[in-house]
Protein backbone atom coordinates (compact mmCIF):
# COMPACT_ATOMS: atom_id res chain seq x y z
CA UNK A 1 0.00 0.00 0.00
CA UNK A 2 1.55 3.36 -1.00
CA UNK A 3 2.37 5.86 1.77
CA UNK A 4 -0.38 8.51 1.59
CA UNK A 5 1.95 11.42 2.37
CA UNK A 6 4.90 10.35 0.24
CA UNK A 7 6.44 13.38 -1.44
CA UNK A 8 4.88 15.88 0.98
CA UNK A 9 6.87 18.15 3.27
CA UNK A 10 5.52 18.95 6.74
CA UNK A 11 6.49 21.47 9.41
CA UNK A 12 5.51 20.80 13.04
CA UNK A 13 6.07 23.64 15.50
CA UNK A 14 7.07 22.59 18.99
CA UNK A 15 7.88 19.12 17.70
CA UNK A 16 10.61 18.14 20.15
CA UNK A 17 8.32 16.48 22.68
CA UNK A 18 4.76 15.59 23.60
CA UNK A 19 2.05 15.87 20.98
CA UNK A 20 4.41 17.59 18.55
CA UNK A 21 6.94 14.77 18.60
CA UNK A 22 4.17 12.18 18.29
CA UNK A 23 2.85 14.05 15.23
CA UNK A 24 6.35 14.16 13.70
CA UNK A 25 6.66 10.40 14.04
CA UNK A 26 3.17 9.71 12.71
CA UNK A 27 3.63 11.98 9.70
CA UNK A 28 6.98 10.40 8.89
CA UNK A 29 5.41 6.95 9.18
CA UNK A 30 2.97 7.95 6.42
CA UNK A 31 5.86 8.95 4.16
CA UNK A 32 6.15 12.70 4.76
CA UNK A 33 9.44 14.51 5.01
CA UNK A 34 9.10 16.30 8.36
CA UNK A 35 10.83 19.32 9.86
CA UNK A 36 10.10 20.31 13.44
CA UNK A 37 10.95 23.39 15.47
CA UNK A 38 12.62 23.21 18.86
CA UNK A 39 13.65 26.03 21.14
CA UNK A 40 17.10 24.69 22.02
CA UNK A 41 19.73 22.49 20.37
CA UNK A 42 19.49 20.15 23.36
CA UNK A 43 15.76 19.54 22.93
CA UNK A 44 16.16 19.13 19.16
CA UNK A 45 18.93 16.60 19.56
CA UNK A 46 17.04 14.67 22.24
CA UNK A 47 14.03 14.39 19.93
CA UNK A 48 16.17 13.18 17.05
CA UNK A 49 17.76 10.57 19.31
CA UNK A 50 14.32 9.40 20.40
CA UNK A 51 13.16 9.08 16.80
CA UNK A 52 16.33 7.18 16.01
CA UNK A 53 16.65 5.07 12.91
CA UNK A 54 12.90 4.65 12.41
CA UNK A 55 12.67 7.84 10.33
CA UNK A 56 16.11 9.42 10.50
CA UNK A 57 16.16 9.98 6.74
CA UNK A 58 12.81 11.82 6.78
CA UNK A 59 13.02 14.00 9.93
CA UNK A 60 15.06 17.11 10.72
CA UNK A 61 14.87 19.75 13.43
CA UNK A 62 15.49 23.51 13.37
CA UNK A 63 16.05 25.87 16.27
CA UNK A 64 13.20 28.37 16.38
CA UNK A 65 11.23 30.17 19.06
CA UNK A 66 7.99 30.75 17.18
CA UNK A 67 7.58 34.20 18.73
CA UNK A 68 10.80 35.27 16.96
CA UNK A 69 9.17 36.40 13.74
CA UNK A 70 12.34 36.65 11.70
CA UNK A 71 13.44 33.17 12.72
CA UNK A 72 9.97 31.75 12.08
CA UNK A 73 10.05 33.24 8.58
CA UNK A 74 13.39 31.54 7.94
CA UNK A 75 12.04 28.20 9.16
CA UNK A 76 9.01 28.38 6.87
CA UNK A 77 10.83 29.85 3.86
CA UNK A 78 11.58 26.46 2.20
CA UNK A 79 7.82 25.96 1.69
CA UNK A 80 5.71 23.13 3.09
CA UNK A 81 2.68 21.09 2.09
CA UNK A 82 1.61 20.64 5.72
CA UNK A 83 1.78 23.02 8.69
CA UNK A 84 0.99 21.73 12.18
CA UNK A 85 0.61 24.64 14.61
CA UNK A 86 1.39 22.77 17.81
CA UNK A 87 3.72 24.95 19.91
CA UNK A 88 1.88 26.49 22.85
CA UNK A 89 2.14 27.40 26.53
CA UNK A 90 -0.42 27.01 29.32
CA UNK A 91 1.18 29.64 31.54
CA UNK A 92 0.51 32.06 33.12
CA UNK A 93 -1.82 30.12 35.41
CA UNK A 94 -3.71 32.17 37.97
CA UNK A 95 -6.87 34.16 38.56
CA UNK A 96 -7.13 37.33 36.48
CA UNK A 97 -6.20 39.75 39.27
CA UNK A 98 -3.08 37.70 39.95
CA UNK A 99 -1.77 37.99 36.39
CA UNK A 100 0.29 40.73 34.80
CA UNK A 101 -0.71 42.23 31.49
CA UNK A 102 2.75 41.36 30.17
CA UNK A 103 2.39 37.66 31.02
CA UNK A 104 -1.09 37.53 29.48
CA UNK A 105 0.17 39.23 26.32
CA UNK A 106 3.10 36.81 26.03
CA UNK A 107 0.70 33.86 26.17
CA UNK A 108 -1.43 35.37 23.40
CA UNK A 109 1.74 36.02 21.40
CA UNK A 110 2.72 32.35 21.62
CA UNK A 111 -0.70 30.70 21.37
CA UNK A 112 -2.38 32.89 18.76
CA UNK A 113 -0.24 35.56 17.10
CA UNK A 114 2.63 33.21 16.28
CA UNK A 115 0.11 30.67 14.94
CA UNK A 116 -1.35 33.38 12.69
CA UNK A 117 2.14 34.34 11.56
CA UNK A 118 3.01 30.73 10.71
CA UNK A 119 -0.15 30.41 8.64
CA UNK A 120 0.46 33.75 6.90
CA UNK A 121 3.98 32.70 6.01
CA UNK A 122 3.06 29.16 4.91
CA UNK A 123 0.11 30.06 2.69
CA UNK A 124 1.91 31.55 -0.35
CA UNK A 125 3.81 28.34 -1.14
CA UNK A 126 0.68 26.26 -0.59
CA UNK A 127 -1.42 28.52 -2.78
CA UNK A 128 1.17 28.45 -5.56
CA UNK A 129 0.79 24.65 -5.65
CA UNK A 130 -2.98 24.76 -5.30
CA UNK A 131 -2.99 22.61 -2.18
CA UNK A 132 -1.90 22.52 1.44
CA UNK A 133 -2.97 21.33 4.88
CA UNK A 134 -2.97 23.39 8.07
CA UNK A 135 -3.71 21.76 11.41
CA UNK A 136 -4.14 23.93 14.48
CA UNK A 137 -3.85 22.12 17.81
CA UNK A 138 -6.94 23.41 19.53
CA UNK A 139 -8.34 22.77 23.01
CA UNK A 140 -11.64 22.32 24.76
CA UNK A 141 -10.43 25.29 26.84
CA UNK A 142 -11.08 27.45 23.79
CA UNK A 143 -14.80 26.76 24.20
CA UNK A 144 -15.16 26.15 27.96
CA UNK A 145 -13.36 28.41 30.45
CA UNK A 146 -11.27 26.92 33.24
CA UNK A 147 -10.35 28.73 36.42
CA UNK A 148 -6.83 30.11 36.24
CA UNK A 149 -6.51 29.65 32.49
CA UNK A 150 -7.86 32.96 31.15
CA UNK A 151 -4.80 33.53 28.94
CA UNK A 152 -4.75 29.99 27.58
CA UNK A 153 -8.51 29.89 27.01
CA UNK A 154 -8.50 33.25 25.23
CA UNK A 155 -5.64 32.21 22.94
CA UNK A 156 -7.23 28.89 22.02
CA UNK A 157 -10.62 30.54 21.43
CA UNK A 158 -8.96 32.92 19.01
CA UNK A 159 -7.19 30.03 17.30
CA UNK A 160 -10.53 28.27 16.78
CA UNK A 161 -11.88 31.32 14.96
CA UNK A 162 -8.65 31.60 12.98
CA UNK A 163 -9.19 28.03 11.74
CA UNK A 164 -12.65 28.96 10.51
CA UNK A 165 -11.30 32.13 8.89
CA UNK A 166 -8.66 30.21 6.93
CA UNK A 167 -11.32 27.82 5.66
CA UNK A 168 -13.62 30.70 4.65
CA UNK A 169 -10.91 32.62 2.82
CA UNK A 170 -8.82 29.83 1.27
CA UNK A 171 -10.80 26.60 1.34
CA UNK A 172 -11.86 27.08 -2.28
CA UNK A 173 -8.18 27.45 -3.24
CA UNK A 174 -7.22 23.95 -2.10
CA UNK A 175 -6.21 24.81 1.47
CA UNK A 176 -7.36 22.14 3.91
CA UNK A 177 -7.57 23.36 7.49
CA UNK A 178 -8.64 21.73 10.74
CA UNK A 179 -8.58 22.47 14.43
CA UNK A 180 -8.28 19.46 16.71
CA UNK A 181 -8.63 19.35 20.47
CA UNK A 182 -6.37 16.53 21.67
CA UNK A 183 -8.07 15.94 25.01
CA UNK A 184 -6.11 15.65 28.25
CA UNK A 185 -2.75 14.19 27.22
CA UNK A 186 0.24 12.98 29.22
CA UNK A 187 2.74 15.70 28.33
CA UNK A 188 5.03 18.14 30.08
CA UNK A 189 2.27 20.74 29.94
CA UNK A 190 0.11 18.51 32.10
CA UNK A 191 2.90 18.40 34.66
CA UNK A 192 2.76 22.20 34.88
CA UNK A 193 -1.03 22.03 35.24
CA UNK A 194 -0.87 19.45 38.03
CA UNK A 195 1.72 21.52 39.90
CA UNK A 196 -0.59 24.56 39.82
CA UNK A 197 -3.36 22.84 41.78
CA UNK A 198 -5.93 25.12 40.11
CA UNK A 199 -9.18 23.83 38.54
CA UNK A 200 -10.36 20.23 38.12
CA UNK A 201 -7.91 19.42 35.31
CA UNK A 202 -5.00 19.76 37.75
CA UNK A 203 -6.58 17.10 39.96
CA UNK A 204 -6.68 14.40 37.30
CA UNK A 205 -4.41 11.45 38.06
CA UNK A 206 -1.73 10.74 35.51
CA UNK A 207 -3.42 7.42 34.81
CA UNK A 208 -6.40 9.33 33.37
CA UNK A 209 -4.29 11.06 30.72
CA UNK A 210 -4.15 9.86 27.11
CA UNK A 211 -0.83 9.00 25.46
CA UNK A 212 0.54 11.61 23.06
CA UNK A 213 0.58 9.02 20.28
CA UNK A 214 -3.20 9.27 19.95
CA UNK A 215 -3.40 12.96 18.91
CA UNK A 216 -0.22 12.42 16.88
CA UNK A 217 -1.98 9.71 14.90
CA UNK A 218 -5.04 11.93 14.48
CA UNK A 219 -2.93 14.78 13.11
CA UNK A 220 -1.37 12.50 10.50
CA UNK A 221 -4.78 11.12 9.51
CA UNK A 222 -6.14 14.63 8.99
CA UNK A 223 -3.42 15.17 6.38
CA UNK A 224 -4.88 12.42 4.20
CA UNK A 225 -7.88 12.58 1.84
CA UNK A 226 -9.81 10.39 4.29
CA UNK A 227 -10.47 13.53 6.36
CA UNK A 228 -11.87 15.67 3.54
CA UNK A 229 -15.44 15.47 4.83
CA UNK A 230 -14.32 17.36 7.97
CA UNK A 231 -12.60 20.32 6.30
CA UNK A 232 -12.73 23.60 8.19
CA UNK A 233 -14.03 22.08 11.40
CA UNK A 234 -13.01 22.23 15.03
CA UNK A 235 -12.70 18.57 16.01
CA UNK A 236 -12.47 16.80 19.37
CA UNK A 237 -10.43 13.62 19.55
CA UNK A 238 -12.87 12.27 22.13
CA UNK A 239 -15.70 12.14 19.56
CA UNK A 240 -16.50 8.45 18.94
CA UNK A 241 -16.94 8.79 15.17
CA UNK A 242 -13.59 10.57 14.79
CA UNK A 243 -11.79 8.01 16.94
CA UNK A 244 -13.20 5.20 14.83
CA UNK A 245 -12.15 6.91 11.59
CA UNK A 246 -8.62 7.55 12.86
CA UNK A 247 -8.31 4.00 14.18
CA UNK A 248 -8.12 4.90 17.88
CA UNK A 249 -9.64 2.70 20.60
CA UNK A 250 -12.99 3.82 22.01
CA UNK A 251 -12.90 5.69 25.30
CA UNK A 252 -13.89 3.78 28.41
Amino acid sequence: MPSPLLGQRALVTGGARGIGLAAVRALAALGAEVTFTARTPESRDAALREIGAEAADRVSGVICDITDRARLAEAIAPGFDVLVNNAAVVTPIGRITDLSTEAFAQAIETNLIAQFDAIRLALPAMLSRGRGTIINISSGAGHRPQEGWSAYCAGKAGLAMLTRSVHLEYGADGIRVFGIAPGVVDTGMQGVIRASGINPVSQLPRSALAPAEQPGQAVAWLCTPAADALLGQELDIRAPDLREAVGLPPLA
